[in-house]
């Protein structure tokens, strides 16, 4: 379907043109006619589907025709690059309206504070947000959202993943009850219904399936010990020179420093990503990933969703992530548009039964590959395996606590 059948005005029309947007997505076919008729909606789609757009397109007509000097819409989104991402998608569109935007978050500097804060103030047409930061300001008290006709919350799943449920529902009291609420998410769990119920009305429901990775993506695993982890990706990177783009995706920051400082020991071109870091640190780090002056980035799951790097040759899953859609977000990094790429992925033990769950989620079984031959052969793997039952242990043999018969 197009999106001149979807009922979009020539003005919009007219951006889309100019970017070479001609057809739309499933989501977005599903979605823009709903969203013009001004209906709540609680949408399930993965990330890389078209979301924004599907959100934003609607919006912005409805803000087109009846244009106000005032702060319409509020879209809040679980990161900063992500509401940056949104913010530039939002000035693209809009590019032949009269429609201001501005993205709002933390890490940067006071000059950056008040800017935000002017923006609030003077009522930019679309505010895009990240909840705490947004939280910050609203408590100042100068926020003017009384004339909010759209509220939309992006990436939901992964904002209560973050422990933003209380923020949300608080920046929620300071909405008007009258308005259109748009809730997108990559997953549909039961917290997300939950909060659908408190902040929607009469919702429609959109479900599109988790996709499976794309055809151009050979998918390979290895079972090893954890402590075979470093030696085979630095082995495996010195092995591949032709790929210049690799992302490795840990599942803790902590991991990430200890990934980027034994890499560095065979390939000094890696850079970490995470929250650690300062904003500028962290835009620095992506600009030079995507101008290919960084071949490696290691990242939390931060840049699984919602970051648009293009030509990226290989995904390493540096642990088995614990959602099983979060797998088919952190492979579609790569063969993106019609191109190839490798995901590969370690598992240890403890590992198999989530890795189970993956292969059932994508119909498929994912090939498992040998360890180089001079180095220990790793685990069987069986996806039925549970993971080992551990406990805590202080430095003289462990904590009294879990062994102290009760009275």
């Amino acid at each position: 379907m197009t999106f001149k059948e979807l009922g979009l005005g020539e003005g919009l029309m007219e951006a889309l043109g100019y970017m070479g947007f001609e057809n739309a997505t499933p989501i977005q076919a599903a979605a823009i006619p709903l969203i013009l008729q001004k209906k709540d909606l609680l949408a399930c789609a993965q990330t890389g589907t078209g979301k924004t757009a599907a959100f934003i397109l609607p919006v912005l007509e409805h803000i087109a025709t009846y244009p106000r000097d005032e702060t319409a819409c509020l879209v809040l989104a679980p990161t900063r690059e992500l509401a940056v991402q949104i913010e530039h998608q939002i000035q693209a569109f809009a590019y032949f309206a009269d429609i201001s935007s501005r993205a709002v978050y933390g890490g940067g500097d006071g000059q950056e504070f008040e800017e935000q804060k002017k923006a609030l103030i003077n009522g930019a047409n679309i505010i895009v947000a990240t909840p705490g930061k947004l939280i910050s300001h609203l408590n100042m008290g100068y926020v003017k959202f009384a004339n909010i006709r759209h509220f939309i919350l992006d990436e939901a799943d992964r904002m209560l993943d973050m422990g933003f449920v209380d923020d949300i529902e608080k920046i929620a009291s300071f909405l008007p009850k009258k308005k259109q609420t748009l809730l997108f998410s990559a997953t549909f769990p039961p917290k997300i219904k939950a909060l659908g119920k408190k902040l929607l009305n009469d919702p429609e429901e959109i479900s599109l399936a988790v996709s499976k990775p794309a055809a151009g993506v050979l998918q390979v695993a290895y079972c090893l010990g954890e402590d075979q982890k470093i030696e085979l990706i630095s082995r495996l990177i010195a092995d591949k020179p032709q790929y210049k783009s690799i992302i490795i995706f840990s599942s803790t920051k902590k991991k990430v420093g200890q990934i980027v400082r034994g890499i560095q020991k065979t390939d000094r071109s890696v850079q970490a990503v995470s929250s650690d870091l300062e904003q500028s640190e962290r835009e620095l780090a992506v600009r030079k990933f995507k101008s290919k002056e960084t071949r490696i980035i290691v990242a939390t799951d931060v840049l699984s969703r919602g970051i648009d790097i293009k030509d990226i040759n290989l995904v390493i899953n540096y642990d088995v992530p614990g959602d099983a859609a979060d797998y088919v977000h952190r492979v579609g990094r790569t063969a993106r548009a019609d191109t190839t790429g490798v995901a590969i992925t370690l598992i240890t033990e403890d590992d198999m039964s989530k890795f189970g769950k993956i292969e059932r989620l994508i119909e498929s079984e994912v090939m498992k590959a040998p360890l180089f031959p001079d180095m220990k052969p790793g685990p069987k793997y069986d996806p039925s395996r549970r993971p080992s039952k551990r406990r805590s242990f202080g430095k003289k043999g462990g904590n009294s606590r879990h062994w102290k018969k009760r009275k």
